[in-house]
């Protein structure tokens, strides 16, 4: 009992600089997720002291983290944002997991010097891209097309064969020709199984009625996290399981779902805050300085050969721009999923395991700091990006009772909405342009109204207008007022309008 004070201090003060964090992350465009690592390496054993390397302890707790992180991005991931992008995020997810890791496998054959299957292994490891880093980071940018929804499904969907893949390389037994078969099977069955979990999940929610609002999440919690569990008894994919249980959620007319949402989102940050800085306790710097070189080469392969030659595979008949891929080779972002994935083959006790983790550690740390920090610039570069339009987190009984979403959106730079007047935004029925913040100053626009360059608007849609009146929005800000016209209806463009 005299330790339960000291264990919860230290917790709250872990998770209150977590949340720091994440402020200071946002003011220097340094991805949150190395200062949580750094929490963890300073108050590990070359910092505060603490003692933790249980290989075995740490991968539980990751995968429990991870179901929570996939079950925040299932539940707030919109079936609108990643319909029109649902075969090019599973092409992504399996195509292009199969070139990465051929490819990086047989590059570190031949530079490392690595056994055919431990390259493999690595490849496998250093394949998935972070579902943490990608929703934190990706959302934020204002993308045009379907590129969020594009990434969004190749994150949530590709740890499940991911880590099937690591499990069989990593296992002592030989390799047979009947395991991609097993893992075909494992996938499809944690697909179905976790759409009815959540199409079950969901149908009981709605006719619940349940004494207290904060109830509500809690349930829809455990559907994603029961699904994790009930379909990886089965000996399939539970990982799956829960992001598509999380996904059908997120996406029916659940009672108070803004407010599940919201809770959902808190789990998250705890799952990622928690993860990041176990992984940094895990780790020893003294390890660290051998494992820079063979980390260096990994991410090279991975940045200029891997990455890239996956992308290209998965999306070939897709039709893709150019513009696209090459945002698509540069935002495959790494977290600690690969971390955990590389502690499977540690705990099998598998020779070299212990270099692969602490190379994987170095590597994530180097293609975060090149990747994350660049991807805005990329995508402005390529003239990726559009209006920022998000949706506010509001729990309010008017606004739930005429199902409405509340969307906020930025007139950025160079838009061609600059001058438009409200009347020509020609907004679908069910909604409606309700407050302007200009320079600091809030008014509610009349139709007169002109729309300037810095405008912060606050949209009102129902939930069935939402979607065009985003469309509308994008359209008019790339061709104008003309933008109907013109043909542009806001859709992803074969080609940027002049």
């Amino acid at each position: 009992m005299d330790r339960l004070p000291v264990l919860l201090g230290i917790g709250s003060g872990v998770v209150l600089l977590g949340v720091l964090a994440v402020r200071l992350s946002t003011r220097v465009g340094l991805p949150s997720l190395l200062l949580y690592l750094a929490i963890g390496v300073l108050i590990g054993e070359s910092g505060l002291g603490i003692q933790f390397d249980d290989a075995a302890l740490t991968q539980m707790l990751g995968l429990a983290a991870l179901v929570l992180i996939l079950a925040d991005g299932g539940l707030s991931t919109r079936w609108s944002t990643v319909r029109p992008a649902l075969g090019l995020g599973i092409a992504l997810s399996t195509v292009s997991v199969v070139v990465s890791v051929v490819t990086t496998g047989l590059a570190l054959h031949w530079l490392l010097g690595l056994d055919l299957r431990i390259g493999f292994l690595w490849g496998a490891v250093l394949s998935s891209t972070d579902a943490a880093a990608v929703f934190s980071v990706l959302r934020g940018l204002g993308l045009r097309g379907r590129l969020v929804g594009a990434l969004e499904l190749e994150s949530g969907l590709n740890d499940a064969p991911v880590f099937l893949a690591v499990v069989l390389l990593a296992a002592p037994t030989d390799l047979s020709w009947t395991d991609p078969l097993l893992v075909v099977y494992e996938l499809a069955v944690g697909a179905v199984l976790g759409a009815v979990l959540g199409r079950l999940g969901a149908a009981g929610l709605t006719r619940a009625a349940l004494p207290a609002t904060g109830l509500y999440p809690l349930a829809t919690l455990a559907v994603c996290v029961g699904a994790y569990a009930l379909v990886q008894s089965l000996h399939a994919s539970g990982l799956l399981a829960c992001y598509v249980a999380a996904l059908v959620l997120g996406n029916s007319a659940l009672p108070h779902r803004e407010g599940t949402r919201s809770f959902a989102e808190g789990l998250g940050w705890l799952a990622q805050i928690g993860l990041f800085v176990l992984l940094g306790l895990y780790v020893s710097p003294d390890r660290l300085l051998d494992a820079i070189v063979p980390a260096l080469i990994a991410a090279a392969v991975l940045l200029v050969v891997a990455r890239p030659l996956s992308v290209v595979a998965g999306v070939s008949w897709f039709r893709l721009p150019w513009r696209e891929q090459a945002f698509l080779s540069w935002a495959g972002l790494r977290g600690a999923v690969p971390i955990v994935l590389a502690l499977v083959p540690l705990t099998t006790g598998l020779a070299g395991a212990r270099e692969l983790v602490d190379a994987v550690f170095v590597l994530v740390v180097v293609l975060t700091l090149v990747q994350g920090t660049t991807l805005p610039v990329v995508a402005r570069l390529l003239g990726l990006t559009a209006p920022t339009v998000r949706e506010i987190e509001v729990d309010a009984a008017p606004l739930e009772s005429v199902r409405a979403d509340l969307l906020q959106m930025t007139v950025p730079d160079g838009s061609k909405m600059h001058g438009v007047y409200v009347r020509e935004l020609r907004l679908p029925d069910g909604a409606g342009l309700s407050l302007v913040v200009r320079s600091g100053a809030s008014f509610t626009p009349q139709d007169e109204t002109r729309l300037q360059e810095g405008d912060q608007l606050l949209v009102v849609a129902t939930a069935t207008a939402r979607d065009a009146a985003e469309r509308r929005l994008r359209a008019v800000d790339r061709s104008g007022r003309l933008a109907r016209w013109r043909g542009d209806t806001g859709g992803t463009p074969t080609r940027r309008p002049t």
